[in-house]
């Protein structure tokens, strides 16, 4: 409930930052610009995210006859919670990694790669795939999606306005100028989609330490995902991938290593590995709540 509540609040600043842009840009018609913007962005991503993530990493649909083994594991998770079977889809590449995607649990979808069905033995593919369908159970692939689309239109409507002050200031009148406003509104500019990234970093971040948390539930015990993580962690860290998109990163069950250095990490959609195996060993100890 902790998560779900900062998650709600955030998602509430994300959009009321957004509406300020819009207002101090356009006044009362560029507040209701924005939210319009908002709500387009937002429908098409509530309903085509799936179809796009799945095409950009070239995932294929699978039968139980082609991959029986992943097949088992989420027949048995799903009829366990009570979730609808999802599409199985895998990815092409030897980068070990895996993702959720669909707008609910209706219209799911979980993707593993080819090098994660081979590097992971079956508790630690149990493990990963817990997590994902507590994405899905979660409905997280929607609250980021609306995160991110949130995030995107306030980055665009701050480039908006960018070129709209090189180029007349958007109709913003002299006296507001003298009181500051022309300051005010250049301070916006510049800080608002910063101030977005890092609301959207913040709800990415909760929903990967509450999905590892419910998966570990899921199954029954952290181990396998706790083994699963480290594995992960460390092939990143020896191959860095090249074959998977940074721009659909926050999908994955680990981010994707490509390169950038500690900067990098500052401005990563995932929690540092160390923390969320912390957080995982520590439910051994700590008591079952409902």
């Amino acid at each position: 409930m902790g998560n779900t509540f900062k998650t709600a609040f955030f998602l509430t600043a994300l959009t009321l930052l957004l509406m300020m842009i819009g207002r101090a840009f356009g006044g009362q018609n560029g507040m209701m610009i924005a939210l319009a913007l908002a709500v387009v962005m937002n429908f098409v991503s509530y309903f085509f995210s799936d179809k796009i993530a799945l095409s950009m990493y070239r995932a294929k649909p699978v039968t139980r006859e082609e991959l029986p083994r992943a097949y088992q594991i989420v027949e048995r998770l799903t009829q366990k919670i009570g979730l609808p079977m999802p599409k199985i889809y895998v990815i092409p590449t030897e980068s070990p990694n895996a993702f959720a995607t669909g707008r609910n649990p209706q219209h799911a979808s979980v993707a593993v790669t080819r090098g994660l069905l081979e590097l992971m033995n079956d508790e630690e593919l149990e493990g990963v795939i817990a997590h994902e369908l507590s994405h899905v159970r979660n409905y997280d692939i929607l609250t980021s999606s609306i995160a991110a689309t949130i995030a995107g239109a306030i980055t665009f409507l701050a480039e908006m306005a960018r070129w709209g002050m090189l180029f007349g200031g958007f109709g913003r009148d002299r006296d507001d100028d003298r009181e500051g406003g022309g300051f005010a509104a250049l301070l916006m500019i510049f800080l608002a989609p910063v101030a977005a990234l890092l609301l959207q970093l913040f709800v990415s971040r909760a929903r990967e330490y509450s999905a590892d948390e419910t998966g570990a539930r899921m199954v029954g015990q952290p181990y396998g995902l706790i083994s699963a993580l480290e594995k992960l962690g460390a092939y990143n860290q020896r191959l860095p991938s090249t074959s998977l998109s940074p721009s659909t990163s926050a999908l994955c069950i680990v981010k994707p290593l490509f390169g950038g250095g500690a900067w990098s990490s500052l401005f990563s959609t995932h929690p540092p590995l160390e923390k969320r195996i912390q957080a995982l060993r520590e439910m051994t100890v700590a008591p079952q709540r409902d």
